[in-house]
């Protein structure tokens, strides 16, 4: 009989079956969603599977993984757990052979409904094919079209990015030394949290970071102005870590305070439930954007691609590269050395006198 699906049991799985013959193949395995339109979409591909070849192939191998067995072998070699416990409770038994790209596709719209491709590559792609790498299955996955994300470099003025450093010093000078060390350092937030008494030294004006995202520690500069702030904040506490702060949502609140009180506008203590913050100039302002601007006011001084990337920011040239805007600024003064249009109209009329 021909392939076709057969509904959930209550008590024993929420999703749909896949069972029947075809080409004299014989299928009876979980479509891996309770969806009935995805599971339909997975059956028709399982025929095209079978009509090209490529069904079975590794299935009925004996001892195959499963992807529950795949995933159980990922975290208990250290791997990162995130993610994860999702992915079992949509794949299960599975065998780890039969995910495929269209598998796979079909997950994104299960798993993660409404969000967008880059939250889908994030939280699903990128897990899956750690998994299955991990477990020998070598697959060359298609991300979703655009799973990099929006290119984000918006960058802030020195008189916004002073402000909200003077406004995060009267209510919380801790806040405004560390808004500081994100402006002029560039690093991310969470390696700024992750900085240690011992990694500063003050009498070389340096810092040791301990960078995230797979790049390696190396050292930054502290200008004049920020090692003094470094040196009277350190004398606070006798703390291992340099800033008290864990990433959060009171640390959010904390810089949405100072960005408010930088335009002279009410903001709550601490954020109370429900409470939004109003429509203001600076919302868009994260910790993210010190990075930027740090990088921005870099390549405007002078700095190039090669140079950003030697600071130790960012592990190659082609990230760096997104803050030539910066560049592209500085070059439009140069429209000032251009031929004057005036100073042609202005030689006929010299001539005729």
């Amino acid at each position: 009989m021909p392939l076709k699906l057969v509904p959930p049991r209550q008590g024993k799985s929420p999703n749909w079956t896949i069972r029947g013959t075809y080409l004299k193949i014989r299928v009876d395995r979980s479509s891996g969603t309770y969806r009935r339109s995805v599971a339909l979409q997975i059956l028709r591909q399982l025929e095209g599977r079978i009509e090209r070849g490529e069904f079975p192939e590794t299935a009925s191998k004996p001892n195959s993984p499963t992807f529950l067995s795949a995933a159980l072998a990922y975290l208990k070699a250290g791997r990162r757990r995130r993610y994860v416990g999702k992915l079992i409770a949509h794949f299960g038994e599975t065998p780890a052979a039969d995910i495929d790209q269209a598998a796979i596709d079909a997950a994104a719209l299960v798993v993660y409904p409404g969000v967008t491709p880059a939250t889908r590559n994030t939280c699903l792609y990128t897990p899956i094919s750690a998994i299955l790498r991990h477990a020998g299955i070598e697959i060359k996955l298609r991300r979703p079209k655009g799973s990099k994300g929006r290119t984000v470099t918006d960058w802030l003025t020195p008189p916004d990015a002073f402000g909200i450093i003077k406004a995060a010093d009267s209510f919380d000078p801790e806040l405004a030394v560390l808004l500081m060390f994100l402006l002029y350092t560039g690093v991310r937030l969470g390696a700024a949290l992750n900085l240690r008494r011992e990694d500063v030294r003050l009498s070389e004006s340096a810092a040791w970071v301990r960078h995230q995202k797979k790049q390696s520690a190396s050292d930054v500069r502290l200008r004049d102005d920020l090692r003094e702030a470094l040196a009277e904040h350190l004398q606070t506490h006798n703390h291992d870590r340099v800033f008290r702060f864990h990433q959060g949502g009171h640390l959010k609140h904390q810089l949405v305070r100072a960005k408010l009180a930088a335009l002279g506008l009410p903001c709550p203590i601490r954020r109370p439930i429900g409470w939004r913050a109003p429509t203001y100039r600076l919302a868009w302002v994260n910790f993210h954007s010190f990075r930027h601007t740090w990088a921005t006011w870099m390549r405007r001084a002078g700095a190039d691609v090669q140079g950003l990337v030697a600071t130790g920011n960012w592990r190659d040239a082609r990230s760096a590269a997104r803050y030539a805007h910066a560049v592209a600024r500085e070059e439009w003064s140069r429209v000032d050395d251009l031929p004057s249009v005036e100073k042609m109209w202005n030689e006929p009329k010299q001539k005729a006198k």
